[in-house]
């Protein structure tokens, strides 16, 4: 699969959008966090709103969003195709972002995304090649939807895609013996008195 492009033809068109009134009261508390005049500084929490509530981020919903902000809707286009986090077409149930930066890299990122590619069916899993998600330290890393995944190659990629597949949700973190970003083992330094 390649990363997730605006090209036209890959786009089902969607007639119309607007927010369910539970949206609409986020995107009302999101705006009003903003001084007068000032909704504009808004734009890229109520485009996620817009594509929680939808899967993704149609051209429609773009339009709403620029009516809601008094923005013209170049500026809400430019916003949603520079930031990844916006998907500019439909993507299967999870979402797998792999980090292929050097850090992610260097320690085996092209297993994890070999796993991925081949799990890869735009119905349950979409993937997507990203820059740094900032989890170096727990290289290599996969953000899938909203949580992190780390310390992966490709045999635990599967693994974590097997569970997915079944319904269930691993622990976000860290897929070895580690807490958070501690050494793997355990502390090694400072453990005496």
């Amino acid at each position: 699969m390649a990363m997730i492009t605006a090209d036209p033809k890959d786009v089902p068109q969607v007639a119309s959008f607007s927010f369910t009134p539970e949206y609409m009261e986020k995107v009302k508390g999101l705006i009003a966090q903003y001084p007068p005049g000032r909704q504009a500084s808004a734009v890229i929490g109520v485009l996620d709103l817009a594509q929680r509530q939808q899967g993704w981020l149609p051209r429609v919903a773009m339009d709403e969003v620029a009516r809601l902000l008094e923005m013209a809707p170049i500026r809400v286009y430019e916003i949603a195709t520079f930031y990844t986090m916006f998907q500019l077409r439909p993507k299967g149930k999870y979402l797998l972002q792999v980090c292929t930066t050097t850090p992610c890299w260097l320690r085996g990122s092209d297993g994890v995304m070999k796993a991925c590619r081949e799990a890869a069916d735009d119905v349950t899993f979409t993937v997507q090649e990203v820059e740094c998600l900032g989890g170096c330290v727990n290289a290599p890393v996969v953000q899938i939807n909203d949580d992190f995944y780390e310390d992966l190659d490709e045999a635990s990629t599967r693994k974590l895609l097997d569970a997915f597949r079944r319904g269930e949700t691993p622990k976000p973190g860290p897929q070895v013996d580690r807490q958070a970003s501690a050494p793997i083992g355990g502390p090694t330094t400072l453990k005496g008195e």
